[in-house]
């Protein structure tokens, strides 16, 4: 009962802080034209920005891969009253599990959401299991950020997370889509995930800024 009230509790404050910001976007047409091509996508934003993007992606269709730890429980809460799915797993922990339920959701229609560092990092280093799945899976992975100038940097946070106050602006930034080929070297995709995402985020922050 105190996970679900806390949830609510939750949605409803990041509902008040969305309603309260002023929003801009930048290269939305990205998605857009994927989604207009019938092209399904890996969004893939850093773990220290997350907050955000729920509130922005509400209703999206698209299955975001969550933690089995006690806080992906709240986060997978969140989610659902979000409109968005959540699948359980991590590198650590239900990693097998969370591929197939990928895997099934790109294949029912739904996008997948995925933070490259989460979820323990490091900070805004690119692991290799989102450029895995796009590979496996065919599918671009379409790099995303969001800035806020109102909000509280959680410096103990092993990325200094990013917790979002009302009443300031925000900014999201698309980038191009990523495609994986069969034969692309994954550390080698992956620093290229990584300079393209710190290049939206440095974009995104001098917007707010």
């Amino acid at each position: 009962m105190l996970r679900a009230l806390g949830a609510c509790l939750a949605y409803a404050y990041v509902s008040f802080v969305g309603l309260t910001t002023s929003l801009s976007v930048v290269r939305g047409d990205h998605r857009e034209r994927l989604r207009a091509r019938g092209r399904r996508f890996i969004y893939a934003c850093w773990h220290q920005r997350q907050i955000y993007f729920t509130y922005l992606h509400r209703g999206a269709g698209a299955a975001v891969l969550v933690s089995r730890s006690k806080d992906g429980e709240l986060i997978a809460k969140i989610l659902k009253l979000s409109r968005l799915a959540a699948i359980r797993g991590s590198s650590s922990r239900g990693g097998a599990a969370a591929v197939r339920e990928m895997m099934e959701a790109v294949q029912s229609g739904l996008d997948i959401a995925i933070t490259p560092d989460g979820p323990r990092g490091p900070a805004r280093e690119v692991k290799e299991g989102a450029l895995f799945l796009a590979q496996s899976l065919g599918i671009p992975i379409l790099p995303l950020t969001s800035a806020l100038s109102h909000k509280i940097v959680v410096k103990k946070a092993w990325d200094r997370f990013h917790f979002p106050l009302p009443f300031g602006r925000a900014a999201v930034v698309y980038g191009e889509p990523l495609e994986v080929l069969a034969h692309d070297d994954l550390k080698a995709k992956a620093a290229e995930l990584k300079a393209v995402l710190d290049r939206l985020t440095d974009e995104a922050d001098a917007l707010v800024a």
